[in-house]
């Protein structure tokens, strides 16, 4: 067993109260804001827009394949999804800092079925309003309920018991009319 270090336990406290300063703040400036509009092109060329999304919960997630805390939570998001996509859920994903190439193995490495973009300027500007400081680290993640209402930020990875909480939420919300 190793020991652990006055130090290291210290630097670890501190990240972690970083970390949830970070999502707190994120969620306090987005807390019920009617969620941005945006479209753009999947990766497999479809496009793909917010509209479509009217009256649906999603979760908006800036990813990249090579960020080791998005690779950790993208299995639990692919079961989420797959427990959640019959009572109109999607993750939408949004890739940055990438090569459509690399993206799309990745999707099939992992099972990704969710539509997934590439980062453009446009799509970073439509979600960087809604957190402290802009979009500045990944993965960060957008709650969007079933009325249109972003109701939360959230930097950093979460776990597929989270995601579940945040989705039943979301879907708890009366739709927008």
């Amino acid at each position: 067993m190793k020991r652990i270090t006055a130090p290291f336990a210290a630097l670890m406290a501190a990240l972690m109260f970083l970390t949830l300063s970070l999502t707190f703040s994120a969620q306090a400036s987005a807390a019920s804001a009617p969620a941005p509009a945006f479209s753009g092109v999947t990766v497999d060329g479809r496009p793909f827009s917010s509209a479509s999304l009217k009256g649906k919960a999603y979760i908006v997630n800036f990813f990249a394949t090579w960020c080791p805390p998005c690779r950790s939570e993208i299995p639990d998001m692919v079961k989420v999804q797959r427990a959640w996509e019959s009572r109109g859920f999607t993750f939408v994903g949004i890739a940055v800092n990438e090569k459509v190439p690399n993206v799309k193995n990745f999707m099939r490495q992992n099972g990704i079925t969710y539509p997934v973009m590439m980062a453009t300027p446009e799509l970073v500007r439509a979600f960087n309003g809604y957190i402290d400081g802009g979009i500045s680290g990944i993965p960060t993640t957008f709650v969007i309920d079933t009325s249109g209402r972003l109701t939360g930020v959230i930097v950093g990875p979460r776990s597929k018991a989270e995601f579940d909480q945040l989705v039943k939420t979301a879907l708890s919300a009366k739709p927008a009319r």
